[in-house]
């Protein structure tokens, strides 16, 4: 088909299995009904037994031969078209909606139709009808669908739903066969999408005096995801691309400086999407590296260390504007998703020598379901880490203004033990929109009350010393989700979250990531004027940020949490990535 190629640009599809997977909106059937039943349209063989009029409608009487009955129908607005047609003893097919009036069945305006015994699939696309179905006759058949990789029980449901032969056919989809048919085509594609490069060096560097340095044990999920790293970077042939998502507190900084050694002596960098992570992760290098390795800190303003003879290098975006970065050969990326596909890409490109690339590790706080994880590592290596270094101690509440006496008596208690507080408001000024108090309302309550109050704020030029002063000296914050990722608070025990019901599961998730980072006893407050919200309710009652990204996609079927790497906006017709892990799992298995 000469016009095939404009009108998959016009349908936006790139394989065979998205052009089977637009089945039909509806349909027109045409297959002769075996009984009549109330409220349904439906088609029949029918002889012309009476017609009069009667206060200006039609009435005519139909004998149906194959159901041995009659079926009267009015025409109300009556043309000279209909007597001339409807005359007694003239043979039809008819098709109208059965309805009952004054206890009988009967058919208005009923239409005669030409052609019975066949469905005709309706298609809601941006492309013509009849365009539509020149596609789906040339391209979708048994022949080609069995090379897509597809079984027989799979090409009977697409063939089904495009050439339906009876009623059955569209009535009894096999929504299983669907949902495999989504889930292996998006796999697919995304397998051919994943372009390899070699690698600029193999990285085996030794890690064991940097473990067993630590004053604590690594995970089991930790050491597993170590073992992943270490396999993928002791290869030249192929440059790692693998993305590591950690709970909040999974204790992904360890795995970062263990893929540092991995790397040495050759050179590794990370980049860090705000100066307080940079700098975390930064003393946290000092901290635990082995003193031969030199590590250097890159951000606008003041920098530490020697970048230009750094064994291990980390920065903010503030990397992308040296133009003396010496090559590294391995690049990693912290909180990924925080940074632009392009300015990703333009660090991995600025290490690249010739054709050939970095090893690439990015990182990631934000969870996904599991079943996404297992469907787009067919794009890049996923590892999970599901478990944290010690169990929190959280408490999470839906409160509303009525509990706000028992609030401020906690929040008192736990100053007085020396532990911080931090309270999250919807927006900074006060708006007629949203129906909760901003910071600038709320502040002179707190700051009357309570010595030691912070503020600070996205639009808040000085917030990283703000965060960082708070962190030493303050007793309550006030902010906005700025403090969602990025600096660790350890004395923080309560969190307040205003208007709860305003953010996204895996943002609420991040914010009460914020307290009990070492075990201490904490609370997580959900103020809302709607305290019997069931989504708030739901993420009360788990802490796994893998449960809670599930739940994220069974309350707004949004699609993908990630983006970038990850494609954003990700949404299945059949497919419920909250549910049908079995399902992902053996289109997976398929693809090998």
């Amino acid at each position: 088909m000469q016009e095939a190629k404009k009108l998959f640009q016009k349908l936006k599809i790139i394989s065979l299995l998205d052009l089977a997977l637009l089945t039909p909106s509806s349909y027109s059937s045409y297959i002769l009904s075996t009984e009549l039943k109330e409220g349904e349209v439906q088609t029949f063989e029918a002889i012309v037994k009476e017609s009069s009029l009667i206060n200006g409608k039609l009435r005519v009487v139909f004998d149906l031969p194959k159901l041995n009955r009659e079926l009267s129908s009015i025409f109300f607005r009556v043309t000279p078209y209909h007597h001339r047609l409807f005359v007694v003893g003239s043979h039809h097919y008819i098709q109208g909606r059965v309805t009952s009036f004054r206890g009988e069945l009967q058919m208005s305006q009923p239409k005669s139709i030409k052609r019975v015994g066949e469905i005709i699939p309706k298609y809601s696309t941006a492309i013509k009808q009849s365009s539509m179905r020149a596609l789906i006759e040339y391209y979708i058949t048994e022949q080609n669908l069995y090379q897509e990789g597809l079984d027989s029980r799979e090409v009977g449901a697409l063939m089904r739903l495009h050439y339906p032969k009876k009623n059955k056919d569209i009535e009894d989809i096999d929504k299983d066969a669907m949902k495999f048919i989504e889930a292996f085509n998006h796999m697919k594609k995304l397998k051919g999408k994943r372009k390899d490069f070699p690698a600029i060096d193999r990285l085996d560097g030794d890690i064991g005096e940097f473990v067993s340095n630590l004053p604590f044990r690594l995970t089991k999920e930790q050491q597993i995801v170590i073992d992943e790293i270490q396999r993928d970077l002791n290869q030249k042939v192929k440059a790692t691309k693998r993305l590591v998502i950690g709970d909040v507190g999974s204790g992904k900084t360890m795995i970062i400086l263990a893929s540092a050694m991995i790397a040495y002596p050759h050179k590794s960098i990370l980049m860090a999407p705000t100066s307080l992570l940079a700098i975390q992760i930064y003393e946290e290098a000092i901290k635990y590296l082995p003193k031969n390795i030199k590590v250097a800190l890159v951000k606008q303003g003041k920098s530490e260390g020697d970048y230009s003879s750094a064994d291990f290098i980390i920065g903010t975006h503030a990397l992308l504007y040296k133009d003396d970065m010496p090559q590294a050969s391995l690049v990693m990326i912290d909180e990924q998703h925080r940074f632009g596909t392009k300015q990703r890409a333009f660090l991995e490109q600025m290490m690249a020598k010739g054709d050939k690339k970095p090893h690439f590790l990015q990182f990631s706080a934000t969870p996904i379901p599991r079943t996404q994880a297992m469907m787009e590592s067919e794009l890049i290596d996923v590892s999970l880490i599901t478990s944290t270094p010690f169990q929190k101690d959280i408490t999470t509440k839906v409160i509303s203004k009525e509990d706000f006496a028992g609030l401020l008596g906690n929040i008192k208690s736990e100053i007085a033990q020396n532990h911080q507080v931090l309270i999250v408001y919807p927006l900074v000024e006060e708006s007629s929109e949203i129906p909760y108090q901003s910071i600038d309302e709320g502040r002179g309550f707190w700051e009357s009350r309570f010595e030691n109050v912070f503020v600070t704020h996205g639009k808040d030029k000085n917030k990283d010393e703000v965060l960082l002063e708070f962190r030493e000296k303050g007793d309550i914050l006030l902010a906005t989700t700025v403090v969602e990722v990025g600096i660790s608070l350890p004395r923080l025990t309560i969190v307040v979250i205003v208007g709860a019901e305003r953010l996204g599961l895996a943002t609420l998730h991040q914010l009460r990531g914020r307290v009990g980072r070492l075990g201490l006893k904490s609370w997580c407050y959900l103020f809302t004027n709607n305290p019997k919200n069931s989504r708030l309710h739901s993420f009360a009652q788990t802490m796994s940020g893998f449960e809670i990204a599930r739940l994220d996609l069974k309350f707004r079927k949004s699609g993908d949490i990630l983006d970038g790497t990850i494609q954003s906006g990700l949404q299945f017709k059949w497919l419920d990535l909250a549910e049908d892990e079995e399902i992902i799992s053996v289109a997976k298995s398929r693809l090998k």
